[in-house]
């Protein structure tokens, strides 16, 4: 479905990646690894057409359509939905109004107030609280439920367990495996290496320079101490 081809990528003059080629295809979570600085960020912004980064080569098509030309919400009309990092919730609209914000207009409901509820309970209760009153996770479960309001294809998810407690990452981590059993595409960018062995069906490892020097299962990066000492630093 997702396939990005020799991506390459600047901030200014800067060449942030260097001929990144990856693939998700329908209904597999993957998961990009790397440390801080090695452009997962940016990884994820050429995909979702947001800027910066800009994209100087290589292409990145979505279900055989080209999409380095589009603009962010163009590229979100097509079924690509976002929950960046940092989760950019608007903490002055309450819980129900950032849910609704985000509702794509369309023939099919897929996902609407009632599902988002269902699937996440603690935001029914909170439904009328300010956003910026949330906990951190709380948040987190609301940028992911804004992003699933816009009937999504495929999810994109920048480091979902950020900041959090340990519990609260598992209970993202919950999240995500529902998620891939409703089929959804998943790509989410991480540093945690135990929620990407617990979630990921594949593994992309980003290292310096802005290439990716490792590729394969869990199972196998699981295995492979010297790929997690070299370039996860474990």
């Amino acid at each position: 479905m997702l396939i990005v081809e020799d991506l390459h990528s600047f901030y200014s003059t800067a060449e942030i990646l260097r001929g990144v080629n990856l693939e998700v295809q329908d209904g597999e979570c993957v998961v990009m690894l790397g440390r801080n600085g090695m452009g997962k960020t940016s990884l994820v912004r050429s995909i979702a057409g947001t800027a910066p980064p800009a994209i100087a080569s290589g292409g990145v098509s979505w279900n055989e359509e080209h999409l380095e030309s589009l603009s962010s919400h163009e590229v979100a009309r097509r079924g690509i939905g976002l929950v960046p990092q940092g989760r950019h919730i608007f903490g002055s609209l309450t819980v129900e109004e950032n849910l609704t914000v985000a509702k794509r207009n369309g023939d099919d409901p897929g996902w609407d107030l009632d599902r988002v509820y269902g699937f996440f309970g603690r935001l029914a209760e909170r439904r009328t609280q300010l956003g910026s009153s949330l906990s951190g996770g709380e948040q987190q479960m609301l940028a992911i439920g804004r992003a699933l309001m816009t009937n999504p294809e495929l999810l994109l998810m920048d480091e979902p367990s950020e900041g959090l407690a340990p519990q609260v990452v598992g209970q993202v981590r919950e999240v995500v495996e529902e998620l891939k059993r409703e089929n959804l595409s998943i790509f989410l960018v991480e540093q945690n290496l135990g929620f990407a062995l617990r979630t990921a069906d594949r593994i992309y490892i980003l290292g310096e320079n802005g290439v990716i020097v490792w590729e394969g299962t869990p199972a196998e990066l699981d295995g492979d101490d010297q790929a997690k000492r070299t370039h996860l630093g474990i």
